[in-house]
């Protein structure tokens, strides 16, 4: 057996069936993982892979932190009940008393009482993909035969709240979502959703450098996006279910000035959580917006480990479990450079930004397109970024200040705010007044 060593915090994605899925969605990024494990049809880890995983993983997660175990996919359902009592199992056999989290992404179509029984008797924190009413949930997420997966998956919500199921609502932000953003909210907080993540959809065309967008761990004196030529339009290089940045925007701000006029305290929008993170120097904002990556991997069914879940690509395999530690893994040169290539590639127009400390850049999968001045590595996203940043930039900081004198975040909706527009240095005053 091989002798595991500790590292530095770092993060350990599971993925025990794979690209596996009972959905068809047509945005999905990791179907397409099927195309590098042809060798069998249907994609189970076994169970020396799964000791092996939960072994390798707390063995070099460092002394007192948590062991932060997260089952995502394809659909991590799909492997039964019984695989997720051996991983508690395994867990409670290696962990010799250290702090264990598990949380749980899913579809929710195989939600039952027996599952649910089961992730609120072991605390699994889950995360349910819901975009919203049935119209513009049903419109990308189907099965593969074409039915529409909405009721389904509202009964699995229901299924939650009824067994008292930790969740959140991982809302997919597409093309057409992004159209309706007080419809997607208004339904979610109908629902009784309290915890919500939104996540832009954001997918190359088939051969538009896709697979070696980003990040190079073979070319480090390159390290940046495949980049688009200069003045070509974004939008012709993505899909049409892609999100536009300047919709993204809007779709963010037009919630956001909801949620801080009546829903401060009561719904947790991640986005916004993450962003209040930053500003006020905290940990616990998405890896999308920290100065550097490289330090949340994932672990395929067959205990291969990739750099991100962004990077299943064959260049970005870090090793296998059976043959190699996480230790060696994250701390190897491939992996600190991969990590460290998220700050050093940032256009120049990026390090001379306003909103460099909230945005950081983005994700490296996404800085495709380039800077007015045609210099690579400028995110898609950016002019959403710039313009979700930049609005909610004056509340956040009243936030902040309401925080450190000890008062609720709630108190913000009665709160008189100064704004200065960043454009023009004028000033103006707005006044939340809750609903």
């Amino acid at each position: 057996m091989m002798q595991a060593a500790e590292t530095s915090p770092f993060h350990a994605m599971a993925k025990p069936s794979g690209p596996d899925c009972n959905l068809d969605c047509t945005y999905c990024f990791y179907l397409e993982k099927h195309s590098f494990y042809k060798e069998t049809p249907r994609h189970r880890m076994s169970r020396d892979t799964l000791e092996a995983y939960v072994r390798e993983y707390i063995a070099a997660t460092p002394r007192g932190a948590e062991v932060a175990f997260t089952w995502q996919g394809g659909e991590p359902t799909l492997m039964g009940l019984d695989f997720f009592r051996r991983a508690i199992d395994l867990q409670r056999r290696f962990g010799k008393g250290r702090t264990i989290t598990n949380s749980f992404q899913t579809n929710g179509l195989l939600i039952d009482d027996e599952w649910c029984r089961f992730l609120a008797r072991h605390d699994f924190l889950v995360g349910l993909s819901l975009d919203g009413p049935q119209p513009l949930h049903d419109r990308m997420r189907q099965t593969p035969g074409g039915k529409p997966s909405h009721a389904l998956v509202v009964r699995a919500l229901k299924r939650f709240q009824q067994h008292g199921v930790r969740y959140n609502v991982l809302a997919c932000v597409n093309r057409y979502t992004a159209r309706e953003p007080l419809a997607v909210y208004e339904f979610l907080c109908g629902e009784g959703v309290e915890f919500i993540q939104f996540i832009p959809v954001i997918e190359r065309h088939p051969g538009a450098g896709d697979r070696k967008a980003g990040l190079s761990l073979k070319s480090p004196d390159s390290q940046v996006a495949s980049a688009a030529p200069p003045h070509t339009d974004p939008a012709s290089l993505v899909t049409e279910w892609s999100v536009v940045p300047a919709d993204y925007g809007t779709f963010m701000n037009s919630i956001f000035d909801l949620w801080r006029t009546r829903d401060v305290g009561r719904v947790h929008v991640m986005n916004f959580e993450w962003a209040l993170a930053n500003l006020m120097g905290l940990p616990g904002a998405s890896c999308h917006h920290q100065p550097t990556c490289g330090r949340a991997v994932v672990v395929e069914h067959n205990g291969d480990v990739y750099s991100c879940d962004h990077y299943v690509y064959p260049d970005y395999r870090l090793g296998n479990l059976a043959d190699r530690g996480f230790a060696a893994m994250l701390d190897s040169p491939e992996q600190q450079a991969f990590g460290q290539a998220k700050y050093d590639s940032l256009p120049e127009q990026c390090r001379t930004c306003p909103v460099l400390r909230a945005c950081w850049g983005g994700c490296p999968k996404h800085r495709f397109t380039t800077t007015p001045s045609g210099e690579p590595g400028l995110n898609y996203l950016c002019g959403g970024y710039y313009a979700f940043f930049t609005h909610i930039a004056p509340w956040l900081k009243a936030i902040a200040g309401l925080l450190r004198a000890g008062l609720p975040a709630s108190e913000i909706m009665r709160a008189h705010v100064v704004a200065r527009d960043r454009s023009t240095g004028k000033t103006s005053s707005v006044e939340s007044t809750p609903a």
